[in-house]
């Protein structure tokens, strides 16, 4: 079995046991397309696209949806969900799509689980107009979570190829692959569930940036907008 293989293998055992659970709600994803800047009828991939959730809330925006996955049940259930919504069954390293042809792509929580990640991105920058913008939420390995957690007690998924870059690593793929962050936000939904929580679940301002009092290279992901160079 190919490395490929081993890890579509987790992700379809991952959404046929835990589903939805494995998930953010859904309020946690219009964040993303608030920080994209979208338009209406524009032409939004979502890579890694799960369940459909992204594709779900870019659906209520008025965009056009399409999304992608390894995993095979991922595809079903999404298709099962929003038969409307195109999705299909792939490999991010060789998108079935031509060139110039998204205004947005997102791949969030994604990336640094690829094997090829130069590949994903020469792929992404491929399918992406000269003018799109790209939404990528990644892992950071300089937070306290995978330094003095994950990675010393040895709870890094490996069968899933969970991984993680510091903000100055991911900043050089990006580059390296003819990319380049115009801004860097921490993560949202750790500080959405912090204001759920003591507005005892009445805050709803899901649309709104989120400031951090903490330095934003401690984050425990970073989300990143990209744009060609």
């Amino acid at each position: 079995m190919t490395k490929q293989q081993s890890i579509a293998d987790w992700f379809d055992q991952t959404y046929r046991l835990r589903g939805n659970s494995y998930l953010r709600p859904k309020q946690a994803y219009y964040i993303f397309l608030r920080m994209l800047g979208v338009n209406k009828g524009q032409k939004i991939l979502d890579v890694a696209c799960g369940l459909g959730r992204l594709l779900e809330v870019a659906t209520e925006n008025e965009l056009h949806a399409i999304g992608i996955d390894i995993s095979k049940v991922a595809i079903e259930r999404c298709q099962k969900k929003f038969p409307r919504i195109p999705s299909y069954i792939g490999n991010a390293e060789d998108l079935p799509f031509e060139d110039q042809v998204f205004d947005y792509v997102t791949c969030l929580g994604s990336l640094e689980r690829m094997l090829d990640r130069d590949k994903v991105l020469q792929e992404i920058r491929r399918v992406l107009t000269d003018d799109g913008t790209m939404c990528l939420l990644v892992r950071n390995s300089n937070s306290w979570k995978w330094k003095f957690i994950k990675k010393p007690l040895g709870l890094v998924n490996n069968q899933g190829h969970q991984d993680a870059m510091s903000l100055e690593q991911w900043i050089e793929l990006l580059e390296k692959n003819g990319l380049k962050a115009i801004s860097i936000y921490c993560d949202q939904w750790p500080l959405m569930k912090f204001k759920i929580l003591f507005s005892f679940g009445f805050w709803e301002n899901f649309g709104k940036i989120q400031s951090s009092v903490f330095p934003i290279k401690f984050a425990n992901e970073f989300v990143i907008m990209v744009k060609k160079v």
